[in-house]
């Protein structure tokens, strides 16, 4: 039965989702280890005392092929659906976020996986919820500390929904300090010069531009300039 439930899972899985970005990888603070089951006595996972809701849920973070987060969270809402698990498992996320790039001097709004290869999951840790996410085709496993999913922290969550909610698109930096930029909006269209500062804050950055023979500093909006 093992041996068939693999088969099955590797038949399942289809041709990873190529992003429109490569973007680096990141993983929620709540992610240390991958838990292979909860405890084997039974024991319920790590809870924040008067900060998670009284029914006993929580949100937890799931490993999963990168490249298959929304094939695999397609496959986990059918496995709730058809395994009539909605009283125990109750949502499942992809957390995304909105990102502007400039390249060839174009603007373009992607969308950004805010955590490659993790999907998030709310739901009451049981062995049979356990199991119904763990054996969805393509979960690696839960993310936590030993043998025992580790749910995240309220703050984590706001966190990662304030990132999802947020109104404005993030912006792309794709130059560091000392590289080759060109200018592509503003009165220097068009001029080469090298970064000598970046302000994430402002979403400002200071490039070295050659004008009429001498170094000059100008600062630009990140979304002026596009590395060569």
């Amino acid at each position: 039965m093992i041996m068939q439930e693999q088969d099955q899972q590797e038949r399942e899985l289809e041709t990873p989702e190529v992003e429109e970005t490569a973007v680096e990888s990141e993983q929620p603070e709540a992610a240390q280890e991958t838990a292979e089951s909860p405890t084997a006595e039974g024991a319920e996972p790590e809870t924040v005392a008067d900060e998670e809701e009284d029914d006993g849920r929580h949100w937890y973070v799931v490993h999963c092929y990168s490249g298959y987060e929304n094939k695999v969270h397609h496959n986990l809402l059918q496995r709730i659906e058809t395994m009539g698990m909605q009283d125990q498992i109750f949502d499942v996320v992809v957390p995304t976020e909105e990102e502007i790039e400039v390249k060839d001097g174009k603007r373009r709004t992607v969308e950004r996986r805010v955590f490659p290869g993790y999907i998030l999951v709310n739901m009451l840790l049981t062995e049979e919820s356990w199991y119904v996410v763990r054996n969805t085709p393509g979960v690696t496993g839960f993310v936590g500390m030993g043998n025992t999913p580790i749910p995240l922290r309220p703050e984590e969550v706001a966190h990662i929904v304030k990132r999802m909610e947020a109104e404005a698109p993030r912006i792309k930096v794709t130059f560091r300090v000392g590289e080759k930029v060109r200018i592509v909006e503003g009165p220097f269209k068009d001029f080469h010069g090298t970064v000598s500062e970046i302000d994430m804050e402002r979403a400002k950055v200071r490039v070295m531009v050659n004008f009429f023979g001498r170094e000059t500093p100008v600062e630009l909006d990140f979304l002026q300039v596009e590395k060569i």
